[in-house]
């Protein structure tokens, strides 16, 4: 059975665009490994060796995003904001007046610099399901934190 990946349809954007550079960038790197060539000894030729890693790692990464492309499983926006739910735009406020905001998506999509939190995540997991007012509690290595949802969209 092949898996699912739940990406939200900004997520699958961003991964056709990714896919699109790296193969229009194919033709770069074999003219960098045709042009290594001719330097002679490929034993020792660190040049060639970087141009093939550097295709090896596009090629593979080429392959990932269409496997990830070909199984997507499109995270629809939530229709009502009762329960947090995959897709879902989170505002949390702590009993100190600090503020954050995350978006509940899928592991492939998840960038918790930028707010996306994975639904696997202990901090997905705690918010999921919870409704508007409901208080989470976030632990981290330094602190536990607890949060009241304000909103979700």
């Amino acid at each position: 059975m092949k898996k699912q990946f739940k990406l939200t349809q900004e997520g699958i954007n961003e991964l056709q665009a990714e896919h699109k550079l790296l193969v229009s960038d194919r033709s770069e790197v074999a003219d960098r490994i045709k042009t290594a060539r001719e330097f002679g000894d490929l034993s020792e030729n660190a040049e060639y060796s970087a141009a093939r890693q550097d295709q090896d790692r596009a090629e593979s990464r080429i392959s990932e995003i269409e496997n990830i492309l070909a199984n997507v499983e499109v995270i629809k926006a939530p229709k009502g904001d009762s329960k947090v739910q995959l897709g879902s735009k989170v505002s949390l406020k702590s009993t100190d007046g600090k503020t954050k905001q995350f978006q509940v998506v899928g592991t492939v999509e998840a960038d918790p610099m930028n707010g996306k939190i994975s639904d696997e995540s202990p901090i997905g997991k705690a918010l999921l399901g919870k409704k508007n007012g409901d208080d989470i509690e976030l632990k981290t290595p330094a602190e536990t934190t607890t949060y009241k949802i304000t909103s979700i969209a």
